[in-house]
């Protein structure tokens, strides 16, 4: 499969079922494309599939299954544009920055990486409700490398890996990182979600 040169071959991409809930067109919105005319369309479009199908199955779906519907504000970015945006201060990281997975097609990476936000937490947390509750079920429940945390919506970066670096950091107080990678995380966490949905997942 070769990266598409036209509106219809676009469109067949696209429509690509990445996982019960997803499709590839779910990802490949960018602020940064539309606004600077920069196409987000994978390099090496097998690659790209194979990592976003592994992010949604083992990741995302699971959140669905859990909390219902799910907002993307960031999924795929091509080389190009993540480059740019890197140039531009667009808070892309660099393409040789072995934690920058948006880039799911990247020649020397097996990564992928989605920004989301739950709307059930996302209302709570406007209420004051404290992300590292969400950070820790998150950790608890998911197979995931990294967590990163942002001040809008709790929106968070969630990383899949196929060997997991299991950190959590946030731009939110309390900033910095919540889990280095390579550590154990505190005891008595699970009581921070009690009140949490039952987790689901149909894989």
């Amino acid at each position: 499969m070769r990266r598409p040169q036209s509106v219809r071959g676009l469109e067949a991409l696209g429509r690509t079922r990445l996982s019960r809930h997803f499709y590839l067109r779910d990802f490949l919105m960018s602020e940064i494309g539309v606004i600077h005319a920069i196409p987000n369309i994978p390099d090496d479009p097998p690659r790209a599939i194979a990592h976003g199908r592994t992010l949604c199955e083992t990741l995302l779906d699971p959140l669905v299954d859990t909390f219902g519907h799910i907002a993307i504000r960031s999924g795929y970015r091509s080389a190009a544009l993540n480059a740019f945006g890197n140039a531009q201060g667009l808070n892309c990281a660099a393409n040789d920055n072995p934690r920058e997975t948006h880039v799911w097609d990247h020649p020397a990476r097996v990564a992928a990486c989605a920004c989301v936000v739950i709307p059930w937490f996302a209302d709570r947390h406007a209420r004051g409700r404290d992300w590292r509750d969400l950070a820790w079920w998150l950790h608890d429940h998911l197979p995931l490398s990294e967590l990163r945390f942002f001040p809008h919506l709790a929106a968070f970066n969630i990383t899949w890996r196929p060997e997991p670096w299991r950190e959590i950091a946030s731009y939110v107080t309390p900033r910095g990182l919540l889990l280095r990678r390579g550590t154990a995380p505190p005891d008595g966490r699970a009581a921070r979600y009690a009140d949490f949905p039952t987790f689901r997942s149909a894989a």
